[in-house]
């Protein structure tokens, strides 16, 4: 096991307490609420989620310096339902011998199957352990629902630019952690090229700042000095053995998205490649798919949801490499289809009513029992005239059908039935 100073700079540098934290402002400043319960030692279960080099171990490690209770960490890569068992034991022994409560952090929690993760349930229910897990997946998907509703979900978000040079600088200046032991000077370009090109990625900034100030030669003065030019070969190093091509993983499934939506299928399948190459998980590629199916086609094309559906559901069995067919066929089937955002645009604006319009009750045909309500398939056409909607509003619209491909034609049998009600094209 590396000492200390043998460990990477990006370990070495990893804040100690909330006060040396940088980014996230979000979720741990100091008005937020998850802000406020480490300062107060007042945690509950939560679950971290966000791409790599953003903050989560570092994040639960800081609690583990904020709280009075026993900090207990395992990583659900090696760690099975026996070593669960282990830690809730001990989590046990510390609230019969000092009435203090464990922290179990579970680093990469989506790896836990479905026994280890019913094994864990119940002792986060009857609060023998306060979980903190911690997953770049996202947990709704792939952490179990039980847990989920059990615990508060944070979001972390790739560092800014401005974040990575905080702590790129703070590196070069620590004589204790960072890189200050040594003559080294980076110039600003550097600089703002690392903290630029690492996406968001402060280990891999700082990563690629240590190798940069390890593998240049001193000048004849003896200072080591990191210019853009070493900067960019270091970056360039690991980038490219971990992302193959050198991607930005938002950039390009944003490109991707923004390419089925403009109905180019040529661009999304080039996004696609790229996605598959760098090795993106399939199956976060086909959720995008699914919501793409629904978010820019919607009633346009009902078949598109089904196509992204059944083909979100094929990766998870079929697996790389045939996944890429099956992707590709979603994707070209997506660019091809007509568009439409209308239930998107709907559910947002019904959305809207609910939290600010009141609504005394619902209308009294429709409760039960069901005085006065008129059953549709008793009358011609299956179709007959009565109201819905609250009173307070009545007539009110959310859904305007496009003139899109099949939405078209429903939105023709609609102002058909229901004429009182303004329709937009």
């Amino acid at each position: 096991m590396a000492t200390a100073k043998e460990a990477p700079l990006a370990a070495r540098m990893r804040p100690r307490t909330l006060e040396e934290w940088v980014g996230q402002e979000h979720i741990i400043g100091r008005n937020t609420l998850l802000g406020r319960a480490i300062r107060a030692d007042k945690l509950a279960s939560l679950v971290l989620h966000g791409p790599p080099g953003t903050g989560k171990t570092t994040l639960a490690t800081v609690i583990s310096t904020a709280t009075q209770g026993v900090f207990t960490q395992i990583n659900a890569t090696s760690a099975g339902v026996k070593d669960i068992g282990r830690a809730v034991e001990d989590a046990k022994a510390a609230i019969a011998l000092y009435s203090r409560r464990t922290i179990l952090f579970v680093d990469e929690i989506h790896r836990f199957n479905k026994a280890q993760q019913d094994a864990l349930l119940p002792y986060v229910e009857n609060g023998t352990v306060v979980l903190i897990g911690a997953t770049t997946e996202n947990p709704y998907f792939e952490v179990n629902k039980a847990l989920v509703s059990r615990s508060m979900i944070f979001e972390l978000y790739p560092l800014t630019k401005e974040n990575i040079l905080v702590l790129l600088k703070r590196a070069l200046a620590d004589s204790e952690r960072g890189m200050a032991f040594l003559p080294v000077e980076a110039d600003d370009d550097a600089l703002n090229f690392l903290a630029d090109k690492a996406g968001g990625d402060a280990r891999a900034a700082l990563n690629a700042l240590e190798l940069a100030a390890l593998t240049t030669e001193p000048q004849a003065d003896g200072r080591i000095v990191i210019d853009l030019e070493v900067a960019a070969a270091c970056i360039q190093k690991r980038t490219l053995f971990f992302d193959r091509d050198g991607d930005n993983h938002y950039d390009t499934i944003s490109a991707f998205i923004k390419s089925m939506r403009g109905s180019d299928p040529d661009a999304a399948l080039y996004y696609l490649a790229r996605m598959l190459y760098a090795g993106e998980d399939p199956r976060f590629i086909a959720r995008r798919v699914v919501i793409c199916a629904s978010e820019d086609v919607g009633n346009a094309d009902p078949h598109a949801l089904m196509v992204a559906t059944a083909a979100a559901q094929a990766v998870q069995f079929i697996g790389m490499p045939e996944s890429q067919i099956i992707l590709s066929q979603a994707v070209t089937y997506i660019s091809c289809a007509p568009k439409s955002n209308a239930c998107y645009v709907a559910i947002g604006n019904a959305l809207a009513d609910v939290e600010k319009i009141h609504i005394k009750t619902i209308p009294p045909h429709l409760k039960k029992p069901n005085v006065g309500y008129k059953y549709a398939h008793d009358y011609p056409g299956h179709y007959v005239p009565q109201e819905y909607l609250p009173d307070e509003l009545r007539d009110k619209v959310y859904y305007h059908p496009s003139e899109n491909g099949v939405e078209k034609k429903m939105g023709e049998a609609l102002k058909r039935l229901r004429p009182d009600r303004n329709y937009k094209t």
